[in-house]
């Protein structure tokens, strides 16, 4: 058997507990977050929304007529990013970010929490929200993480393969080469 860790080999549980810890504090900061989409077209959209985090589930309140909203009701798919400001950030190379692969499922007007979660909206988000909830052409979405990447500088990346467990490794080094002429890593 070999003494060689394998590339999925753990990093201690208690360095990945402080870690997953360290990701939900980060992620926690944001009131907004940004949004990959994709139309059944294919054709791609980037955007952001403000959110809730509820039971572990992604709450968006958005319109009807963004291009985002379509993308999410038609595919049910997204990639949801928070990342680092640039001014804080080490370098622009190193910006801290954390995303996760989401299931979209619309919540309708009628059904059990619709209204406890826009009063959340409410509450955090203030009277605007009030406004929205009368217009028509407004959604709420429930953006549903399944897995995700945080990323925290050069080979301090992590997955997240699990995120109801919060099955969180470290993604060892793979893909390091060195350029031609060059004696040091990248």
């Amino acid at each position: 058997m070999s003494s060689e860790p394998s590339i999925d080999a753990p990093s201690s549980s208690a360095d990945l507990d402080a870690v997953y810890e360290e990701l939900q504090l980060f992620r926690a900061a944001f009131s907004t977050l940004s949004m990959a989409t994709c139309g059944p077209d294919g054709e791609p959209d980037a955007s952001y929304a403000p959110y809730l985090e509820v039971d572990g589930d992604f709450y968006v309140f958005v319109s009807a007529l963004s291009t985002h909203t379509a993308n999410l009701i038609e595919t049910g798919r997204v990639s949801v990013l928070f990342i680092e400001e640039e001014a804080t950030a080490v370098h622009p190379f190193v910006r801290r970010r954390l995303t996760f692969q989401c299931r979209v499922e619309e919540v309708g007007r009628d059904r059990d929490g619709y209204e406890g979660v826009l009063d959340l909206f409410e509450t955090r988000f203030g009277g605007l929200v009030k406004t929205l909830r009368g217009l028509a052409d407004f959604h709420l979405l429930r953006l549903h993480p399944e897995r995700g990447r945080y990323v925290k500088g050069f080979g301090k990346a992590f997955a997240i393969d699990d995120v109801g467990l919060a099955r969180i490794r470290h993604i060892r080094e793979s893909g390091r080469r060195t350029v031609p002429g060059d004696d040091s890593a990248l």
